[in-house]
């Protein structure tokens, strides 16, 4: 018997560090004129990679819970060095948010449509159509 795990595979793992992700981004956007604020990303082909070889991220106390607080899948939260440095110290820069920002709410948008497709697939073989 095949389960909703199976059947939906990553995607709603993904769904889900997507989201989280875009809050970091609109993070870094918010404050872009902060002095010494530093920009942030989720190192997302790692999270990917952990969750693809079925792998819990590693905590250092037994009692930690696998996923943090950001909601972020065990994903490592880095610090982006920035293509040019300002005078304030602070390492956002609002193009390449905003690309980062959109090419994350278009996968996040492709994965949510690959669901749909997956629960539409799913309801018409419950109803034997």
């Amino acid at each position: 018997m095949l389960g909703f795990d199976k059947a939906l595979g990553i995607h709603p793992t993904m769904v889900s560090l997507r989201a989280s992700r875009a809050g970091v981004l609109a993070t870094n956007m918010a404050n872009a004129d902060t002095p010494n604020y530093k920009a942030r990303d989720v190192d997302f082909s790692g999270v990917l990679d952990k969750q693809i070889s079925g792998k819990r991220v590693a905590t250092s106390n037994p009692r930690h819970l696998p996923l943090s607080s950001a909601n972020l899948l065990g994903a490592e939260l880095m610090y982006r060095n920035p293509l040019q440095a300002s005078i304030d110290n602070n390492t956002v820069e609002i193009d390449v948010e905003r690309a980062k920002f959109m090419d994350n709410a278009m996968r996040y948008q492709a994965s949510m449509r690959f669901l749909d497709g997956k629960f539409s697939s799913l309801r018409a073989a419950l109803r034997g159509e």
